[in-house]
């Protein structure tokens, strides 16, 4: 799917469900611009706030491409802010900050993802926001929340951080092996936008029905260990690691040109795996009886039988006999196997964002993974070059003219 492109509805076409929804957002990297991403997609408007002359930190990300001004825009940037427009704001200026207060009665959610207790010494924190537009709802999102009971809450977080600490690392790290930081990308990071987007649409419903407005602390921490639920509930249950739950099998395996995922955690397909590898005297081997017995003779008896069974297979002639069966197996895919997937093809779930810097080939960006019926896919617009729309926004919300807003750029206020 191209920028620009819109795939029609199954049903006859509703509009987008956030249409007249309007977010206010101050806010870098990737959770919070996740959030409001997929709020754009689902037909909010948002207008995104960042510094005037360098952007918010997620343009500084690599890799990157350049603008049509040459400057660089990350690729953290470019996967996370489709469908906005961008305002060059310095809320550290008293003008700045007087800005955005007068824009955000404008908008019916206000939302920040600055270090805990930023947002109010910016003084653009929920009270202060509350103090302008009393029905507001607005959206803080940080690594451990804004509660000063939380022994973390001054501390720096990004995905991996929160991740690390929410124990998935240790509960899958291997025996006599590190943990492995960042094994799934932005977990930490997307968790805590879904729990954020979930949050502001509960409280729009909310009030629509009280007239009331609130805010919503999203810490990364609690969206990360809800996330990765097995580590404390296993834990309540005696099991403090992934070697000990003895679940079944949850594993790859070689094949002629690569790897395939099998997942055996039931007996009746334990059985069906025995007969599509053509080992059926694992039914009748005792030390294979029970699920434990699988993991303990994985590398021994399992493995080879699988591998050897597999070694003139493809991944996806491998995948495809399992399946045929009722086993669930999937291909190991590579960057390449993921990006020429049909599946994703047909789901449109790779947006081609062209590059402004002379390359032919688009920056591929997910889709949007939640399928209306009544809602049209698209059209989705290009992430916006920093400070794209300061002047048009300024006019149209504040009714600043030309020279107002060519002073406050004079002043270094906006960009």
């Amino acid at each position: 799917m191209r920028i620009g492109e819109t795939v029609p509805p199954s049903e006859p076409d509703a509009g987008r469900p956030l249409e007249g929804v309007r977010v206010l957002a101050a806010e870098q990297m990737a959770a919070l611009p996740f959030a409001t991403q997929l709020l754009a997609r689902l037909g909010a408007d948002v207008v995104k706030v960042e510094h005037p002359t360098h952007g918010e930190s997620g343009r500084g990300a690599t890799p990157g491409v350049t603008d049509p001004e040459g400057r660089h825009v990350g690729a953290t940037f470019l996967r996370n802010n489709l469908n906005k427009r961008s305002v060059g704001l310095d809320l550290k200026a008293p003008a700045g900050r007087e800005l955005f207060l007068r824009l955000a009665p404008r908008f019916d959610v206000v939302c920040e993802n600055f270090r805990a207790g930023t947002a109010d010494r910016l003084g653009i924190g929920y009270e202060a926001v509350k103090a302008v537009h009393p029905g507001v709802v607005y959206l803080s999102v940080s690594g451990f929340g804004n509660d000063p009971a939380s022994p973390y809450m001054d501390w720096a977080a990004y995905a991996a951080i929160v991740e690390g600490m929410s124990g998935i690392y240790e509960y899958k790290r291997a025996p006599g092996r590190p943990p492995t930081a960042n094994p799934v990308g932005a977990l930490g990071d997307i968790s805590s936008a879904l729990f954020g987007v979930v949050g502001v649409l509960a409280a729009l419903r909310q009030r629509d029905r009280t007239g009331r407005g609130q805010y919503i602390d999203i810490a990364m921490l609690d969206a990360t260990v809800a996330m990765t639920d097995i580590v404390t509930n296993f834990f309540s249950m005696g099991i403090a690691s992934e070697v000990e739950a003895g679940v079944g099998i949850v594993e790859t395996f070689a094949a002629k040109d690569g790897h395939f995922v099998l997942q055996v955690v039931r007996e009746h397909h334990f059985a069906k795996l025995a007969e599509v590898v053509g080992h059926p005297e694992w039914l009748d081997d005792e030390r294979l009886a029970e699920r434990p017995g699988w993991l303990a003779h994985l590398e021994d008896v399992l493995r080879p039988g699988i591998e050897g069974w597999a070694a003139d297979l493809t991944p996806l002639e491998a995948v495809k006999a399992f399946a045929a069966e009722g086993v669930a197996a999937g291909p190991s895919q590579t960057s390449a196997d993921i990006v020429g997937d049909d599946h994703l093809a047909v789901r449109n779930m790779l947006v081609e964002v062209p590059r402004p810097d002379g390359v032919d080939e688009p920056v591929l960006v997910p889709g949007n993974p939640v399928k209306l019926s009544a809602t049209a896919e698209g059209p989705e617009t290009r992430p916006p070059w920093l400070g794209e729309h300061t002047d048009r926004v300024l006019a149209d919300e504040l009714g600043l003219d030309a020279e107002a807003v060519a002073a406050l750029r004079a002043d270094g206020v906006i960009g």
